[in-house]
């Protein structure tokens, strides 16, 4: 199997599951999800998908939220069938993607080494 078809493949997932998760999931545990990426194994039988949470900071919650979507996996992987042209859909592995917040942490701390930095001058 080739990485392009297997790249095809993730973005095709990202795409659906996006609005699958908006349109089909009224968990209110789960809040605002974001696919943030999808990663297909190249023989297309295994798929991490990356979310993003908005507003849900505590581990606690966040914890909480993947077991949702872990718990609606299945359902997720049939309606997936219906969409996508596959003999069989990868199974879905939910996992948070750490690096937006992250990124937001760094942002904070050079912001704050920048106003540390011009108020020295000062």
């Amino acid at each position: 199997m080739s990485q392009a078809r297997a790249k095809r493949v993730a973005d095709q997932i990202q795409r659906d599951l996006a609005v699958l998760l908006q349109r089909e999931m009224k968990d209110p545990r789960l809040g605002i999800v974001t696919v943030s990426g999808v990663e297909v194994t190249s023989d297309l039988q295994n798929a991490k998908v990356f979310v993003t949470f908005l507003g849900k900071d505590e581990e606690q919650e966040i914890k909480q939220a993947l077991e949702v979507l872990t718990g609606a996996a299945g359902f997720l992987r049939s309606q997936l069938a219906k969409s996508i042209r596959m003999r069989s859909v990868p199974s879905l592995r939910f996992l948070f993607d750490k690096s937006i917040v992250e990124g937001q942490k760094m942002t904070s701390l050079i912001d704050k080494a920048i106003s540390e930095d011009e108020s020295k001058k000062s």
